[in-house]
């Protein structure tokens, strides 16, 4: 079996276009990426993801651990508490979290769901 990578995550011009976030609020922002592996069961998977700027409704469905790389945007959760994310921001975004992310500049990131 050889060991899924992906090397300068950055350098990636081959994603594949994933459409339109389909909870907008305001633009179209557009997700693309690459599965770098996908679960036997079909639920964990991990990649790398790349969204440009717009406002939707996020709802997350499962645990997912994020590195942006790339970009900037805000999320903020439906409680009030916002996640301002830059370049080199990791975070983990646990299972139903709901609230509301706007990207400011096209963001990048490395991802794991479970």
């Amino acid at each position: 079996m050889t060991t899924p990578r992906l090397k300068n995550p950055l350098s990636h011009d081959d994603l594949v276009d994933w459409g339109v976030v389909p909870t907008m609020l305001d633009g179209e922002s557009r997700t693309s990426g690459k599965l770098l592996h996908k679960g036997a069961d079909g639920r964990s998977e991990c990649g790398i993801w790349r969204c440009t700027p717009g406002k939707w409704v996020c709802h997350v469905t499962r645990d997912e651990f994020c590195h942006f790389l790339a970009g900037s945007c805000t999320y903020v959760h439906e409680g009030g508490e916002v996640i301002e994310i830059t370049p080199d921001t990791a975070a983990f975004f646990a299972e139903n979290w709901k609230g509301v992310c706007t990207v400011h500049e096209t963001v990048t990131k490395l991802y794991m769901i479970r």
